[in-house]
């Protein structure tokens, strides 16, 4: 008898780059494809989860011909909402609340994630990070090695 494991679904073959912008997000989706001659385009729907009731934009461009595909994805999701709390009289007052959710929370300094999934292993990810340590909006990039990710299972998409 065998046993089918979550694990053996997952597929770590990507790699994952943490960007530090404070740009929005389809600013620095151009400038990524003016810099690393990409064509990242928004998708239609958001990254959604419904149980931390929060979305996160995300880019994708299939590479047909090198067999990669990339995706840009915000790592910060920022929702209004009502807060209660005790006034100590018999009503309660209500306040609208800025709560802030991350994508991946061991990360909660990044703004953005690059994540590239390649099938030959074609990308050169220092080359990638030199190119983007050009782009004065940038603050900073960096490779994160997503097997040690605790929150992984959110980059499958």
């Amino acid at each position: 008898m065998h046993k089918l494991v979550v694990d053996d679904f997952y597929d770590d073959s990507f790699k994952l780059i943490a960007v530090h912008c404070r740009l929005e997000d389809y600013r620095l989706a151009y400038l990524l494809n003016k810099h690393l001659d990409l064509n990242l385009k928004r998708q239609k729907d958001d990254l959604d989860f419904e149980y931390f009731k929060s979305s996160y934009s995300i880019f994708q461009w299939e590479n047909v011909s090198q067999y990669v595909t990339w995706h840009l994805v915000t790592n910060v999701c920022k929702k209004e909402e009502d807060s209660l709390y005790s006034s100590g009289t018999l009503f309660e007052n209500s306040q609208r609340v800025l709560k802030t959710f991350n994508l991946i929370p061991e990360y909660k300094n990044v703004d953005y994630f690059i994540k590239i999934s390649n099938e030959i292993d074609s990308v050169n990810d220092k080359l990638i990070l030199n190119k983007l340590h050009q782009i004065p909006q940038i603050i900073t990039s960096y490779s994160i090695d997503p097997v040690k990710l605790k929150s992984k299972d959110y980059l499958i998409f």
